[in-house]
């Protein structure tokens, strides 16, 4: 029997103290007197040969039982049961990278840059004569780009998900050190310029980078910079940028989308075959060689005049050069003359915007932008 709540068995029998009979030969039996003879113990008698027996009528002695006394048992413990485990705290999760915006997130650049002003209301330059002149009278005007790759100068939409590169640079004493988001296969301008333009959506920052190429792992360039897209700072007076002129090379850009919406409310980007040892507000930078009363500056703003008819020209070509009417361009590098920069894409017509070489240098005019600044 198990002792309550202790676990230990117990027995409740007592321990057995009677004395075993004597078996006598047979013959009478003599019972013995109450007092014990010859020392016999009470309760006993003598047999014939002198054994003893147990009395009949003397009854047997009880043995006294006395508890012993003991020390209760401790409890036995319990085995400890193994914690249950609490929930597995999650790492907390990866922040997505943040989604790639449209080019539309951003401003290029604020409206009251000089880029996104119209010059169809300000005077022509004095100059404007002879600076025409050396570009070219007779000279076409020609886009730069088509729906052919890798005509034209590409752009690339990043974000700061977009992997940053080290960049090595020929003019590293007037280029923006970086890192570069440089996409892990990005389009890249043709020929020997090799122009990478990246535009991150994420933080409205332009990324410019002129005659780019990796080698191995390693990204050089011949120069670089980076704008903020929603600020009107220029470029260091006297530093380059991609560009030779130290202007910015996207928002000179024709593209497609403006000219799909109807209009490119900025100035188009182009380029002459000779320029001066000098430069005009906004550019920062020279890249020629000679007076810049003979040859034309960077920087120099020229529009297509008002009195040139473009109705008979196709509808993309006539968004352009509504453009060239109120906004003008922009001389930013050296090149062949009245050659007009944009975006290559397949939805060009390049049949109808190799109309636009009906329009020669003598249909252009210098704007005088004395005192036409940012802000």
């Amino acid at each position: 029997m198990l002792a309550a709540g202790c676990g230990i068995p117990v027995s409740t029998t007592a321990p057995s103290l009677g004395i075993d009979a004597v078996r006598a030969s047979p013959g009478p039996v003599l019972t013995a007197a109450p007092v014990a003879t010859d020392g016999a113990a009470p309760g006993t008698s003598v047999t014939p040969n002198g054994g003893l027996e147990p009395s009949a009528a003397a009854p047997m002695p009880t043995a006294s039982i006395r508890p012993v006394a003991t020390t209760p048992p401790k409890p036995t413990p319990k085995p400890t049961s193994p914690p249950t485990p609490g929930p597995t705290a999650s790492p907390p999760p990866t922040a997505a990278p943040a989604p790639i915006p449209p080019l539309s997130a951003c401003p290029i650049f604020p409206s009251s840059n000089v880029w996104n002003k119209r010059v169809d209301g300000l005077p022509v330059a004095a100059n404007s004569d002879a600076m025409i002149a050396a570009i070219g009278l007779g000279a076409s005007l020609h886009p730069d780009f088509s729906n052919a790759g890798g005509y034209g100068i590409p752009f690339n939409i990043v974000g700061t998900a977009t992997a940053r590169s080290t960049v090595t640079f020929d003019y590293a004493d007037e280029s923006d050190a970086g890192p570069y988001p440089i996409p892990a296969k990005p389009k890249i301008e043709g020929g020997s310029d090799r122009h990478i333009l990246m535009i991150d959506t994420n933080d409205c920052r332009l990324y410019e980078l002129f005659a780019a190429a990796k080698v191995g792992s390693t990204w050089t360039a011949g120069s670089g910079a980076i704008w903020n897209l929603k600020s009107n700072a220029l470029r260091p007076d006297g530093w380059t940028s991609a560009d030779a002129a130290g202007l910015p090379i996207f928002p000179g850009l024709v593209r497609y989308s403006e000219v799909a919406a109807g209009a490119i409310r900025h100035a188009i980007r182009f380029t002459a075959s000779s320029t001066c040892s000098g430069y005009l507000y906004p550019a920062r930078h020279k890249a020629g060689s000679g007076l810049c009363t003979t040859k034309p500056p960077m920087g120099l703003r020229v529009r297509l005049k008002a009195s040139v008819d473009i109705s008979g020209y196709g509808p993309q070509s006539q968004v352009i050069l509504r453009a060239l009417q109120q906004y003008g361009m922009l001389l930013a590098d050296n090149g062949s003359p009245w050659y007009i920069t944009g975006a290559p894409d397949s939805r060009w017509n390049d049949d109808e915007l190799h109309g636009l070489g009906g329009i020669k240098g003598s249909d252009f005019e210098v704007v005088d932008t004395t005192g036409f600044v940012n802000g």
